[in-house]
């Protein structure tokens, strides 16, 4: 020590240069703040690092109770400056300064750091940045204590969740936060206290929106919570909130207020609402919302999602209407008010209990179908007559399978009450088998039997309470394949209950439920045939791609025969349109392949310094595989029995399996020979564009019977979707619920018909868009949907979006046609201001989003 002393002092008498002072001061630093590595430093700058503190003394009044980090070897503070200072247990620190401590690291012009309370003082330039949530705080003086994680700082702009690394960014966090104040005060590892401040999720210094108070605390990973806070746009004060809490990070759920709704419609009026958010716990939540419509009433909309376990869910959706009516018409003609009010609810569950049984629930329940055509927001929900409800348990083991089930199936004719048909399926007990090997042969045997009680309704017609159905359905099949050619024999023997029968009237078009068994026995042989499939394989590429052609052939013999009393048979379920046939199905499919040529791997494997001949490189080309470009299927029937063993009735339409399967539709007026052609094409280009094109045309009438078209493109930031729907229903029949007697056709290119039956669709529709909804700029969007048969725009719809870097505003014009005017014909104006990582004020909601 005393050679160290005689140096210091000959040094200091000989030069007087201060830097020389400062570095011979820092060579008699003790070991504990030697410089570890001077060599990999800039020339002039010094090194400590501080493996522990000497005895302190006893910490201030206001660090009682916050937890102390210990400095350690395996936890050392490490310092680096210009120009390093010491005296006693602090050190005066000058010059791009920079404090490492754990992960956190305080920078400054000039910082006094106190080895024994670890409290670091900066004055110019104070900068915080690091810790668990990658905090970046830049003042223009503060300071901080490393061993407490407190500190203080003035002048404030700040961000979480991002990481700097000289001007490059990197995100960390799914919601980072942005903040400024004239003081930030640290009060522990993870809270600061913003005084006179603002945070936004925009970037600074021009953000285009924030949240201003006085008083602002933030909890970085979980919230900022704001009180008494205005919230400003481009620094203008837009409204005031007495309490907003933006989260900060995406960790968990926490219940309060959501954003509100504001929007306008021409038959509901001003539309206000907001929703409450109830986190029930770590497996539910429940939002709770009401908007209050100025010209119809309230509507109430409730979800509850569970979660009990791994392997089960619980979803529950609530809608109501409290409407005080609309001006109409009685059917007298005298003005009335019409309540178009009602309920929707929705249960979707699911479950696996032991022994590995598995329930599921399928629950619907509407009020009525005139509430869904007034109320539901969207097109093709508000159009859809059909209300299913199904619940079942499952068991399977094997190649076994038993299900207990129970279903609800309504169908509503039109909005008049109670014109509605209901079948009901309870209880339902099914056992079934695949086909498997019989015995170990060529043999496959498979079965299926079934038991249920079964009701149906609708005006003049219902079952006498429940109806008893029992079906026993077994086959047996021999698959052969012989010199590419497949052979596959089939039969069914099958036997069905019923308990109840109908009986056929002369006054009612549906006849009457009678108590009476009948016993209906079948046998279904089936024989098809499959030649082998033709292929060409084309020497030249086209667009640099092979094409393959094949062409697949394929006939199929069906005999049915037992079904005598078809007529009698009352109508639930697909099992009870089963009628005697004998009939060829004959088809014709046609496919073109497409394949990268080989030239391509090649190339893409010099490219990617790999020699031609070996195997690609996974994502060097396209798989080895070919992708289906275009595939047409063409089909027919000739019915050697054209009426079905008398189930056709002339004059009206009959639904039999054999067409149903078929074509898909009910094509049968009278007895025929031939079906209806059906093609059936389907073109996928690329990823991102696709065309299905099916066509049903009656060579017996001349017609076109269905048409529809779809297609789809994408290229770049555009879309375009448009379809065709065209269909003939002729020879359906429908009741008129107060009279009993048939309904007569719809006249063409007339609007507004009540009391008859459509004969014809023909719908149009198309969507144009540009853009995305997080795409920053301008997109647009517009949809369509047209009633060409009566000359009518059903729908549409407009949206324009403006996104910025943390902010996006949306517009949105929607108009629905449904019927008549007093049913609804409604403007809708709806708007959605998407604040990043907050959400969204307004009344457009992501499912009526256009893009």
């Amino acid at each position: 020590m005393c050679s160290q002393s005689n140096l210091n002092i000959t040094a200091g008498n000989v030069c007087q240069c201060i830097l020389l002072l400062l570095l011979l001061t820092t060579q008699a630093l003790p070991a504990s703040a030697q410089a570890t590595s001077p060599e990999s430093a800039p020339t002039g700058y010094c090194h400590l690092l501080l493996t522990s503190a000497p005895n302190a003394p006893p910490s201030p009044a206001t660090d009682a109770g916050k937890p102390k980090i210990a400095i350690s070897e395996a936890q050392p503070v490490r310092i680096s400056a210009r120009q390093c200072e010491k005296s006693g247990d602090t050190y005066a620190l000058r010059g791009d300064v920079a404090v490492e401590f754990g992960d956190y690291t305080f920078h400054g012009d000039t910082v006094t750091y106190n080895a024994g309370t670890g409290e670091a003082e900066a004055t110019g330039n104070a900068v915080l940045d690091g810790g668990p949530r990658d905090v970046h705080i830049s003042a223009s003086n503060g300071s901080y204590n490393l061993r407490t994680h407190t500190g203080k700082f003035y002048r404030v702009v700040g961000t979480t969740g991002a990481r700097f690394k000289g001007k490059n960014v990197t995100l960390t966090s799914s919601s980072p936060l942005a903040f400024t104040g004239k003081e930030v005060e640290q009060t522990g590892p993870d809270e600061y206290v913003l005084h006179h401040a603002s945070v936004t999720s925009c970037e600074l210094p021009h953000p285009k929106w924030t949240f201003n108070a006085a008083t602002i605390i933030l909890r970085v990973g979980n919230s900022a919570r704001v009180y008494n806070t205005t919230f400003r746009l481009k620094g203008i004060p837009v409204f005031y909130l007495p309490y907003a809490a933006p989260p900060v990070e995406r960790l968990g759920r926490q219940s309060g207020l959501l954003l509100p709704n504001i929007g306008t419609s021409s038959t509901k009026g001003t539309i206000l609402g907001d929703s409450v958010y109830w986190a029930i716990n770590r497996s539910a939540d429940a939002t709770l919302g009401a908007e209050f419509l100025s010209k119809r009433g309230w509507s109430l909309q409730e979800a509850l999602r569970v979660v009990p376990s791994q392997k089960s869910f619980i979803n529950l959706n609530y809608f109501q209407v409290l409407d005080r009516g609309i001006a109409g018409t009685d059917a007298s003609g005298k003005p009335t008010t019409i309540d178009q009010g009602g309920e929707d609810i929705k249960l979707n569950a699911e479950s696996e209990f032991a022994h590995g049984v598995r329930g599921v629930a399928t629950l619907n329940y509407l009020s009525s179908f005139i509430f869904r055509l007034a109320f539901t927001e969207n097109f093709s929900q508000a159009v859809n007559s059909e209300v299913k409800s199904d619940a079942f348990l499952s068991k399977s083991v094997n190649a076994f399978s038993l299900n207990a089930f129970t279903s609800r199936y309504q169908n509503f004719q039109s909005t008049v009450p109670d014109d509605v048909i209901t079948i009901l399926h309870t209880p339902g007990v099914e056992f079934s088998g695949v086909d498997q090997p019989v015995l170990g042969s060529w043999v496959y045997g498979g079965f299926d039997v079934d038991a249920e009680g079964l009701r149906r309704s609708e005006p003049n017609f219902v079952t006498s309470g429940l109806a008893g159905r029992f079906d026993l359905d077994p086959d047996l099949s021999l698959p052969l394949l012989v010199n590419g050619w497949t052979l596959r024999p089939e039969v069914q023997l099958r036997n069905t209950v019923y308990s109840q029968q109908q009986a056929p009237s002369s006054s009612q078009s549906e006849g009457t439920a009678v108590t009476n068994v009948l016993n209906r026995r079948l046998i279904d042989a089936t024989f098809e045939l499959r030649p082998p499939a033709l292929i060409k394989v084309f020497d030249h590429t086209i667009a640099n791609r092979k094409l393959k052609h094949t062409i697949e052939p394929r006939m199929t013999y069906q005999y049915v025969n037992g079904i005598e009393d078809f007529s009698r048979t009352i109508r639930f379920d697909l099992r009870d349109i089963l009628s005697n046939t004998n009939e060829v199905e004959y088809a014709l499919t046609q496919r073109l392949y497409l394949k990268r040529a080989k030239d391509d791997c090649a190339e893409s494997n010099a490219a990617a310094g790999q020699p031609s001949s070996e195997t690609p490189q996974a994502g060097a080309c396209a798989p080895a595989g070919a992708d289906e470009f275009l595939s047409w299927e063409v089909k027919q029937k000739y019915f050697i029995d054209p009426n079905f063993g008398g189930a056709v009735i002339n004059g009206r339409r009959n639904v039999l399996s054999t067409t149903v399967d078929f074509a898909g539709i009910a094509f049968l007026t009278d007895p025929r020979r031939f079906s209806p052609i059906v093609s059936r094409i389907r073109m996928r280009t690329t990823a991102n564009s696709d065309m299905e094109w099916e066509l049903d045309y009656d060579t017996k009438k001349g017609r076109i019977n269905a048409s529809t078209f779809y297609s789809r493109v994408h290229f770049g930031d555009f879309f375009v979707e448009a379809s065709h729907a065209y269909l003939q229903v002729p020879g359906e029949i429908v009741t008129s619920p107060t009279t009993g007697l048939p309904l007569p056709q719809c006249s063409q290119n007339r609007l507004n018909q009540l009391g008859c039956v459509p004969s014809a669709f023909n719908q149009i529709r198309a969507l144009l868009g540009y853009g995305s909804p997080s795409k920053k700029g301008w997109s647009a969007a517009a949809n369509v949907g047209i009633d060409s048969q009566f000359k009518l725009v059903q729908y549409s719809a407009a949206q324009a979006a403006y996104n910025w870097d943390c902010c996006g505003l949306s517009f949105e014009y929607r108009r629905f046609s449904l019927g008549p005017a007093v049913l609804r014909n409604e403007n809708q104006y709806r708007f959605a201001f998407t604040l990043a990582n907050i959400g969204t004020f307004g009344n457009l909601k992501k499912q009526a989003r256009l893009f």
